[in-house]
């Protein structure tokens, strides 16, 4: 049920006539609206006692997350949903580079794993930009987001060590609107005007892979390793391709096929390679995770998932 709930998240973006800052920034405003009253419910003395250091990496993630939707979104007008998925699926190859340059030891496999994607990357580009150029940057868009998502997670990671998941994504969400909306004053962009089925879809949206298909990913982690989740968000990317087929009419030719298997292969060696040696070593030690204290969106750094959106 979670990876249809996210599957659909490509589909349903690419299918809603609205500007693309537009979607972006209702679905963080209705995320946001629905998690707040829970959270001043139960974690208002939590969002009170926070400490600077924590309310700076919380808004600095949300940042990060507003910025990774501005990427994402006009992407999948720009591209198809299933080239678009695989690329912003590239998070992980991202994580462990941002891992390696703050000084952790990234594994031989998690490197393989790197090298075999960076080579589905070349691949699926290559067939986009003999579709057109436009397609082509639709998939540096989506790497672009891919990479945003991982500074995101990074970030993210250290903060939810400390602070629940409710807070922590109010604040995201919240911080992703105020960046998308300026973003959508920088450029003229409208916020609203929409028509009623591009509400209905930014709606379907944001309670199916924002709110449903997340939190699900999160209940799951109590029961279910990190790494074997992951796994799963992976699944994402065929799940986002065969709704889009089946609902857009977008069918992948099958010159896309080995790119984006090779993609999906190589980021899967560097979620069992550990990603670091610091998520190895968490990994053999039996360390255990909590979905309302531990998190990230799509997996980097294996035992850490903080699933907030995409």
């Amino acid at each position: 049920m979670a990876i249809a709930a996210v599957g659909t998240s490509g589909p349903l973006i690419a299918a809603t006539a609205a500007p693309a800052l537009a979607i972006a920034f209702w679905r963080n405003v209705f995320g946001a609206a629905a998690l707040t009253p829970f959270t001043l419910w139960r974690h208002l003395g939590e969002l009170r006692a926070l400490s600077g250091a924590q309310w700076l990496s919380s808004l600095f993630a949300g940042v990060a997350l507003g910025l990774h939707f501005s990427a994402w979104t006009p992407s999948l007008t720009m591209t198809s949903v299933a080239s678009a998925t695989a690329f912003a699926a590239a998070q992980p190859i991202f994580a462990a580079l941002i891992a390696r340059l703050r000084g952790e030891n990234v594994s031989r496999q998690a490197w393989l794993g790197i090298v075999i994607a960076v080579v589905g990357v070349v691949a699926l580009s290559g067939v986009d930009l003999r579709v057109s150029l436009r397609a082509f940057s639709g998939d540096l868009l989506a790497l672009l987001a891919g990479a945003l998502a991982a500074i995101y997670m990074t970030v993210g990671a250290s903060v939810r060590k400390t602070v629940s998941l409710a807070p922590y994504a109010v604040v995201c969400y919240s911080t992703a609107a105020f960046v998308l909306a300026g973003l959508a004053l920088a450029t003229g962009e409208h916020l609203g005007g929409l028509s009623g089925d591009a509400w209905l879809k930014i709606l379907g949206l944001t309670a199916g892979a924002q709110l449903l298909g997340h939190t699900l990913f999160n209940r799951v982690l109590k029961t279910t390793s990190a790494t074997v989740v992951s796994l799963c968000i992976l699944l994402e990317v065929p799940a986002a391709a065969l709704i889009a087929a089946l609902w857009l009419r977008q069918v992948p030719s099958w010159s896309m096929v080995p790119g984006a298997v090779l993609i999906l292969a190589g980021l899967a060696v560097v979620t069992l390679g550990g990603g670091t040696a610091a998520s190895e070593a968490a990994a053999s030690g039996g360390a255990t995770l909590d979905a309302d204290t531990r998190g990230t969106d799509h997996p980097g750094v294996p035992e850490t998932l903080d699933v907030t959106g995409q």
